[in-house]
């Protein structure tokens, strides 16, 4: 597989074209970003530790019935993914209540929800990536009822396999974001990234209120080096693998 010209470049990562049409070259950056990029810092290690955790998730999801855009690894830094025509949207779960979930509605942080929580903002660093409805998404036409319905199911899926992945380490999946896209052929699939930048995760000493930050959240809350913390994702990671025979 050949590397071509660069189509984008974001917070974390770099897209290029590759000899083949239907897929992209990523390569993920050590750059660490928050607050709508208002803070950020290269830390050295990032990119290859989101690289290697992200390609252990979509593996182990795969293994639990949920396609993604994820097609293999090929260094420490980069890996090939399906090319997809991306809805405009970032999707949320929520498990836990955490950040501004809990800031909005005036709960606190740590509170196990009656149920899982979807919502979606709509993408757009203009306007700041604005909270969105289902009604909105459909009539600006981001996504058909349709799509929708399916990206819906999708995401709801994912919380409960992603939650299953999480548990088998030890770690609580607090909440997430995605994305979600198209392939050429018309196939719904989950795309772009899961890592400890895109998911709040605590460890085992949550349940007793003594929250054990195992995400971004080191980084935009200046607790702390994120880099052990990925770096004990990582290995948890890798452990499940190898006694699921998961492979990449």
């Amino acid at each position: 597989m050949e590397k071509q010209q660069k189509l984008y470049e974001g917070k974390a990562k770099k897209l290029y074209a590759t000899d083949d049409p239907d897929v992209l070259w990523v390569e993920y950056s050590n750059q660490a970003t928050a607050g709508n990029g208002a803070k950020k810092e290269q830390i050295e290690g990032k990119g290859k530790l989101n690289n290697r955790i992200t390609s252990l998730i979509f593996a182990l999801l795969k293994a639990r019935g949920v396609q993604s855009h994820f097609v293999r690894q090929i260094n420490e830094t980069d890996q090939l993914v399906r090319r997809m025509t991306m809805f405009p949207l970032e999707i949320i779960m929520r498990n836990v209540a955490a950040g501004s979930f809990a800031k909005r509605y005036g709960v606190a942080e740590g509170t196990e929800l009656a149920q899982p929580i979807l919502e979606f903002c709509y993408k757009s660093d203009d306007l700041g990536d604005p909270f969105i409805n289902d009604d909105a998404i459909v009539a600006l036409r981001l996504a058909t009822a349709e799509q929708l319905a399916e990206i819906s199911r999708q995401a709801r899926l994912i919380n409960e396999k992603l939650t299953e992945i999480f548990q088998a380490i030890d770690v609580t999946l607090v909440d997430f974001k995605i994305e979600i896209g198209e392939t050429s052929d018309g196939q719904i699939l989950l795309a772009d990234e899961i890592t400890p930048d895109t998911c709040r995760l605590w460890g085992h000493d949550a349940a007793q209120g003594q929250i054990e930050h195992l995400d971004k959240d080191l980084f935009r809350r200046d607790l702390g080096s994120i880099i052990p913390a990925y770096e004990e994702i990582a290995a948890r990671l890798e452990a499940l693998a190898q006694r699921e025979s998961v492979t990449i």
